[in-house]
């Protein structure tokens, strides 16, 4: 069978102006504080995003950061920086319900407002590095060859986010039918209703040809194990009803 490939008129609306292929920016960030290197998730964290020094989200966030250098602060007037929303999204499981209308998705969803400018300060820098490194595997930073060196300092920008404001949006739960299909014996008989966890898993590691450590380090072994069991327990714990007298955290299925 012939395959093609639709396409559409390029218009005004639906042509991506800087990059043919890019049309969003994904970025590797972490939460930290510079000033309060000791705060948690509990307290106020700024978000620190990780970028090539010469893309365009950096070098808008450089101009503007230079420009409003030296201005005195006015409580009126926001914070100093690019506006910029930020949002992640993490699927938890996909719920099969008896009818099409009621199928949805176990998630965890996030939107943040906030100010970003560009980190100029050194030591801020090598911080929010760090913090993004271990973001990916903790500890990893002490586990390599660092400091970076001048020209991957140089080559590497940090935005700084400062949080105005934010959203969150969680569905957890089974299967939420109408009274009509729970009373329907025939389909109930015939459509299986429940839901299906998903969930990350890490796999066996795989060295690099160049490798000479032989065996795997046993930080990166048991941050494997941990990811994974935490990965599948949230998993199926998201599938859970909520407990009689707990709150509910199964918004309408939209």
């Amino acid at each position: 069978m012939p395959r093609y490939e639709l396409t559409y008129p390029k218009e005004a609306h639906n042509t991506v102006k800087r990059y043919n292929s890019r049309a969003t920016l994904p970025m590797i960030g972490a939460m930290g504080s510079f000033e309060r290197p000791s705060a948690d998730t509990g307290d106020v964290l700024d978000l620190y995003l990780h970028g090539y020094v010469s893309s365009r989200l950096i070098n808008i966030s450089r101009t503007k950061t230079t420009t409003e250098e030296g201005k005195e602060s006015d409580k009126d007037k926001p914070p100093a920086g690019l506006p910029v929303t930020v949002a992640a999204s993490h699927v938890d499981g996909l719920v099969l319900a008896l009818s099409p209308n009621a199928h949805s998705y176990n998630y965890r969803s996030a939107v943040l407002f906030g100010y970003a400018t560009l980190v100029t300060d050194v030591s801020e820098k090598l911080y929010a590095m760090e913090q993004i490194t271990n973001s990916v595997v903790p500890g990893r930073w002490n586990q390599t060859r660092v400091p970076p060196n001048n020209a991957e300092m140089q080559s590497t920008s940090v935005l700084k986010v400062r949080i105005v404001t934010g959203s969150a949006k969680i569905r957890t739960g089974n299967t939420h039918d109408d009274r009509c299909d729970l009373d329907d014996e025939s389909v109930l008989d015939s459509v299986w209703a429940g839901v299906l966890p998903v969930h990350t898993t890490l796999g066996e590691p795989i060295p690099a040809s160049y490798n000479r450590v032989n065996a795997v380090p046993e930080y990166l072994e048991q941050f494997r194990t941990d990811f994974n069991t935490t990965s599948l327990g949230k998993a199926i714990e998201a599938a859970e009803e909520p407990a009689e007298g707990t709150k509910d955290t199964h918004p309408k299925d939209e």
